[in-house]
């Protein structure tokens, strides 16, 4: 919206070029949602206070969270807004890749509100039903897949319809271009070719894994949001680097036109989680619920999809596929030894992980600190791909 205001009055106002700099869009981003954060904050959570939309806390999880019940949940609305009202202003809104995302996150985010509305208002801690929520989340996702296939087909102009009808006239055998392929770390001239199909498939397993899975990992004050902004930040970087010409051909990347956008939203999601951290913080004030977890795990993925690496997101964000893999294992292997063994046995002492270190005797801000600074580990080591390839 500015860089369309700021374009319009140049002529009159030179100065007002700095604002076709998408570094400067950046920077502006990040700040403009921390100050909507921080000053929205205090009045979102007064709100949700008077409206007692509090935490039900399961009965069968540590008990030391006993207490956390009635602390106002739902609080990712703060941080939706934040991101939505500094992407809107900051961003180049004919950019079709920002657009995508706003719309998955979004709509990832209505179906955390109403899985959260349904455990305020009926006292439920579990929500919606697993199936039901799985159903919604996939039609979004393959939305998101085919929108996102598509428009890799063509160029940057392009009207995904029209290249979907193309698609379709040519009974099925419009390939991808090269750089949709699938990219690997670290090998510089070698990528998979996937295919329309491949892509879609491996576009939702992407974007419906990293939401719930952001999700599970969303147990402890704190815990979920600093990775968010980690793993953001580096999924920005990308963004940067597959978006210019010069960058991405320097380090070897294939350039794919309006990536770079992307970094606009990565930093207003990096300022909008900075402010709600300040009330997130240990004792929390407010919770993200999951309105927020499904949401901005969502857009990591979908980000993660656009500038084609998925493969970084998945060591970048290994604190949120422990977390998983915890759950998966542990409800396999409790179901196993109860079918073979007549009682079912149990792995970890609690899923997801970071349950069981807590019940192991760590405090909850060392288990919290501690999975910051492995995922800061880990966003490092992916950073590392940009050249060491």
């Amino acid at each position: 919206m500015l860089l369309a205001l700021a374009q319009w009055l140049k002529s009159d106002a030179s100065y007002l070029r700095v604002v076709n700099y998408l570094t400067f869009r950046a920077v502006m981003a990040t700040i403009t949602a921390l100050l909507i954060g921080f000053v929205c904050g205090p009045a979102v959570i007064h709100k949700l206070s008077i409206l007692k939309i509090g935490q039900s806390v399961r009965k069968n999880g540590p008990q030391t969270h006993l207490i956390k019940s009635g602390t106002p949940t739902m609080g990712g609305v703060l941080i939706l807004i934040a991101i939505a009202i500094s992407t809107l202003l900051w961003s180049d809104l004919t950019n079709r890749f920002i657009w995508i995302v706003l719309l998955v996150t979004c709509a990832f985010g209505v179906i955390g509100w109403i899985d959260d509305y349904r455990k305020v208002v009926y006292r439920d801690p579990r929500g919606m039903s697993s199936r039901e929520k799985y159903f919604w989340q996939s039609i979004i996702a393959l939305f998101a897949a085919i929108y996102l296939a598509f428009s890799f087909a063509g160029s940057d102009n392009a009207c995904v319809f029209d290249l979907f009808i193309v698609w379709l006239r040519s009974r099925i055998l419009v390939g991808l271009p090269a750089h949709a392929d699938l990219a690997l770390p670290f090998l510089k001239a070698i990528s998979y070719p996937l295919g329309i199909w491949g892509f879609i498939i491996l576009t939702y397993l992407v974007i419906v894994g990293s939401s719930n899975a952001v999700n599970l990992t969303d147990g402890l004050d704190g815990l979920v949001i600093m990775p968010i902004i980690l793993v953001g930040a580096v999924l920005g970087v990308f963004a940067y680097v597959m978006g210019s010409a010069v960058y991405s051909k320097y380090l070897l990347f294939p350039h794919i036109p309006g990536a770079g956008e992307l970094l606009i939203f990565c930093s207003a999601m990096g300022g909008a989680g900075l402010a709600f951290l300040w009330y997130n913080a240990y004792p929390a004030q407010v919770f993200m619920g999951d309105v927020g977890a499904l949401a901005l795990g969502s857009a990591l993925g979908t980000i993660a999809v656009i500038v084609r690496q998925e493969i970084v997101l998945f060591i970048i964000g290994g604190v949120f596929v422990a977390e998983t893999v915890s759950v998966i294992l542990q409800v396999t292997w409790f179901r196993y030894t109860k079918c073979r063994y007549g009682a079912g046995r149990r792995i970890f002492k609690m899923a997801p992980l970071h349950h069981h270190f807590e019940l192991s005797g760590w405090h909850e801000t060392q288990v919290v600190v501690r999975f910051w600074i492995i995922t800061f580990m880990l966003c490092l080591f992916g950073l590392s791909t940009l050249k060491l390839r």
